[in-house]
């Protein structure tokens, strides 16, 4: 599927790249390190085989791990710095609290290294990994303009207040994407990052239990409400994983766009695409299995969009070494 989808998608996603959201985008290239490190992609992808292949639930936490970087400071690695005695990093802000995947980063950062020393950074390094998590599970191949460099500060604080909460409704959604230069069609879109991937249970549960002081949330269809409460006992349970796709969390497929069309999304967020007349007609849609790769054409230029939030290019920031500590 992935490689039928390239041949689809590249034409229109070159117009994607080439536009640009700001000057600093503009300066980002496919190809940008062809005289420098030329292997760049074959030895992201390489080791993105050997680590989806021994752990193929890491897809979803990858791509994540992207999402909320470039949702905090733009799509510059912050997410990956560890905290410092002077110094909470978003990594431990409390909505990351349940990122994985910063080993895998490290990883394929210590292969680029030895290979070319000081040249690719880390801001590429997720973005690259998070493409090839999305093909590895059998989703679109998009082009990846490179060129980003990575920032040296790293705030939970800005990461708490600026990440889409897993409760928010379609206005603050939208105020939250718009402040990214991304609009209603992304956060449709980009929602359906869901497809891969689980939740722990505080995430979701209060729609469970005493959801506005009145028992279960009513947008959540009562069969499957009953099927999670046998899963997360409590509000605090962080013990159980969920699907956030159940049946299919580790493929990437319109199938999430189905559970929420039936109101079984997991999420408030997701619940709450049901309520706008746009995310509405986007989800139903999708959700009929017929536009497989009108969704995959979306996915990858809204991916695209995102990856150019807020980049570092020039001499801005920096190349890091290792990517959970400046240079």
């Amino acid at each position: 599927m992935a490689s039928k989808s390239c041949l689809v998608l590249l034409l229109p996603l070159a117009l994607v790249l080439l536009a640009g959201s700001s000057p600093a985008a503009a300066q980002l290239q496919v190809g940008f390190y062809s005289k420098t490190c030329p292997s760049v992609e074959a030895i992201v992808r390489d080791e993105m085989e050997k680590i989806i292949s021994a752990a193929p639930s890491l897809t979803g936490p990858l791509l994540r791990l992207h999402f909320h970087d470039c949702f905090v400071r733009g799509c510059d690695a912050s997410v990956l710095l560890n905290s410092t005695n002077s110094n909470v990093a978003e990594r431990d802000a409390k909505p990351n609290k349940s990122l994985r995947g910063f080993g895998s980063v490290e990883r394929v950062k210590a292969k680029l290294e030895a290979a070319c020393p000081n040249t690719v950074s880390c801001a590429d390094v997720l973005t690259l990994m998070a493409r090839d998590a999305v093909v590895l599970a059998k989703g679109p191949f998009w082009p990846v303009a490179l060129g980003r460099r990575d920032g040296r500060v790293s705030s939970a604080t800005e990461a708490s207040n600026q990440l889409p909460p897993s409760f928010g409704d379609i206005p603050l959604l939208t105020k939250i994407f718009a402040s990214k230069g991304l609009n209603l069609k992304d956060l449709v879109v980009l929602s359906g990052a869901h497809t891969l991937g689980t939740a722990h249970c505080p995430s979701f549960a209060d729609r469970l239990y005493n959801f506005s002081g009145n028992g279960v949330d009513p947008s959540l269809d009562s069969e499957y409400a009953d099927k999670l409460k046998t899963r997360c006992k409590s509000v605090d349970d962080k013990a159980i994983l969920s699907e956030m796709d159940p049946g299919s969390f580790k493929t990437f497929d319109t199938s999430y766009y189905r559970h929420v069309a039936k109101r079984r999304g997991l999420f408030q967020s997701d619940a709450a695409l049901l309520t706008d007349a746009t995310t509405k007609d986007y989800v139903q849609r999708i959700a009929t299995g017929k536009f497989d790769t009108e969704f995959f054409r979306d996915f990858s230029e809204s991916m695209i969009k995102m990856g150019n939030v807020g980049v570092l290019t020039g001499t801005v920031g920096e190349i890091r070494k290792k990517c959970y500590i400046p240079n």
